[in-house]
């Protein structure tokens, strides 16, 4: 039987806790609800969280809200889609501790139809929906590596099914095959890679929209068997699970976070079986 001493228990305690203390999390798109909560909850695991957004203005005043005494949370200005960029955001990341969560949270919707969309809109639209999520992994594949880390991308129940915005839709689908990809190819080093895909989430944006259209939100859950929409912490409770040592054994999946929106809908189901039970 292996004996371990009392300074030997609070040896390995004490490399534990430097190890979290040293713990970075990589967080794109820090700007928007969806990556600020995100953020609250790497900060509650532990992490200290790299806030990088292409505007240096959101990315600073989120690592004010996020962690206003400072230490914990470095804003970097980082555009997605420039592989130098992302390569100079990597190099803080990796001067504050060691990485070990990516989560590519980048992303944006232009073109509603296909009717339209131009080639210019698409490429856009593709560059920064899905290149850009290949080239932050790139950028930090080997720090990945080393520590054995794990890959969270944000895609979207757009890149399962139709919803309008072609291009944003296409890339997400293609987000989500490529996080089987990472998954496949990267678990020989112990890097997880899995994918939530959000419904419609209750964001500023949403808020802004409903100033105009009261029954917004009304409409948006009619879907849902729940009979509501995501909040951002649905969304980032999901990435926290899915980052945390609970899910080590969970990677080349796809999570929905949709209230149900992707098992289908009561209403039809009810047309469909002329059942009252739905």
């Amino acid at each position: 039987m292996t004996t371990v001493s009392r300074w030997g228990t609070n040896l390995a305690v004490e490399q534990q806790a430097q190890t979290a203390q040293n713990s970075v999390a990589v967080i794109t798109g820090i700007g928007g609800d969806i990556g600020k909560a995100i953020a609250k909850e790497m900060l509650r695991a532990g992490h200290q969280v790299i806030a990088a957004d292409i505007s240096t203005r959101a990315s600073e005043d989120a690592a004010l809200v996020l962690d206003p005494e400072g230490g914990r949370v470095f804003p970097v200005t980082c555009d997605i889609t420039d592989e130098h960029s992302a390569i100079e955001m990597a190099k803080i990341a990796r001067s504050k501790g060691t990485v070990t969560v990516l989560i590519n949270n980048a992303g944006g919707v232009r073109e509603p139809s296909l009717q339209s969309m131009s080639v210019k809109r698409w490429k856009e639209d593709t560059d920064l929906n899905l290149n850009g999520a290949f080239i932050c992994f790139g950028a930090l594949a080997e720090d990945l590596k080393a520590s054995s880390g794990c890959v969270i991308n944000i895609a979207s129940v757009n890149g399962l099914g139709t919803f309008g915005h072609p291009a944003y839709s296409a890339a997400k689908a293609g987000l989500i095959h490529f996080t089987r990809m990472i998954a496949v190819e990267y678990g020989q080093f112990g890097v997880r890679a899995n994918a939530v895909a959000p419904g419609t989430v209750r964001t500023e944006a949403w808020e802004e929209r409903a100033k105009n259209d009261p029954d917004i939100f009304k409409r948006a859950s009619r879907p849902c068997p729940l009979g509501r929409i995501s909040l951002t912490t649905d969304v980032a409770n999901a990435v926290a699970f899915l980052a945390s040592d609970k899910a080590s054994a969970i990677t080349g999946v796809c999570l929905p976070v949709d209230c149900g929106l992707m098992a289908g809908q009561a209403e039809l189901a009810g047309l469909f079986s002329q059942s009252d039970d739905y």
